[in-house]
């Protein structure tokens, strides 16, 4: 999750500037022109950044979360899995991806079926050949078990950790809301969410833990710890979080900002939410 950044899948954001709020459990009112500017500026940052752009349909639909291309998928080296998102809006989005990786001439190595719901916000790599996820109101125990079959032919372990009700069941409460890679060694935390065996697993491996700065964390609905590593200790981050962004460079990271206030915070996905991770190297 941390190596260099060479590839993602984006989808342009036309579904979410006519989304009713009440329905996406969104924070009021989108403004359309200012998320548009602020994702062509995330847009530019990843191309200045070296990363190759895949470009999911933009076919008219009212998909509004599609923008948020990391959770109905995930990648293993041997190719792509489909997952079954436990928010039932977000459930059609799953076909763009099996076309999208149709198209690309990515194998899709198999699929989450009902009952099963896994999002990829409640996937998290520990190491090469182990993954965490994280069970509560997006992924459950039946996806859990299918996912778990899927990438063990692979030669991949699953480690799962109860995440706390926290806001509820209408909130976005991922397993990335809470912990976030920045390093092989590095992770930014919310300590008080953070699962007591996940804090035990992180810590055995060696990585060290930074806290989120508990205000910002709050304000912004858990996205100041939302980042997306571009290379290990290069990520980028929403801006307007002075302290958490101080407690990433103290840790040696370089940090690029950009502005979000209309693109992400609204709608409680930050910059590792609007993408999906094809390669790393």
């Amino acid at each position: 999750m941390v190596s260099s950044l060479r590839s993602v899948a984006l989808r342009q954001p036309d579904a979410i500037l006519s989304a009713d709020p009440s329905i996406w459990h969104y924070d009021g009112a989108l403004d359309g022109p200012a998320l548009t500017e602020q994702f062509n500026q995330f847009v530019a940052l990843l191309e200045a950044a070296g990363v190759d752009i895949h470009w999911l349909s933009s076919e008219s639909d009212d998909l509004a979360d599609s923008i948020f291309t990391y959770d109905p998928s995930f990648m293993i080296g041997s190719g792509a899995i489909l997952l079954r998102p436990g928010k039932s809006l977000r459930r059609p989005e799953v076909a763009l991806h099996e076309s999208f990786y149709q198209s690309i001439g990515v194998p899709i190595i198999g699929t989450i079926d009902a009952p099963g719901s896994v999002e990829g916000g409640d996937i998290m790599w520990l190491d090469d050949t182990t993954l965490a996820v994280g069970r509560g109101f997006r992924t459950n125990q039946q996806g859990i078990d299918q996912l778990v079959e899927l990438v063990g032919s692979a030669g991949i372990s699953v480690e799962v950790f109860d995440l706390p009700y926290h806001l509820g069941p209408d909130a976005c409460l991922h397993l990335l809301s809470i912990v976030n890679p920045l390093d092989v060694d590095l992770a930014l935390v919310h300590l008080p969410l953070l699962p007591a065996a996940l804090h035990q697993s992180l810590t055995e491996r060696g990585y060290e833990l930074i806290d989120v700065p508990a205000d910002e964390f709050n304000n912004s609905m858990g996205l100041s710890l939302n980042v997306l590593a571009l290379a290990p200790r290069d990520v980028l981050s929403i801006a307007g979080f002075p302290k958490t962004l101080k407690v990433m460079e103290d840790a040696g990271c370089h940090v690029t900002e950009f502005d979000a206030d209309r693109l992400c915070l609204p709608c409680e996905g930050g910059p590792t939410c609007l993408t999906r991770p094809l390669l790393r190297i």
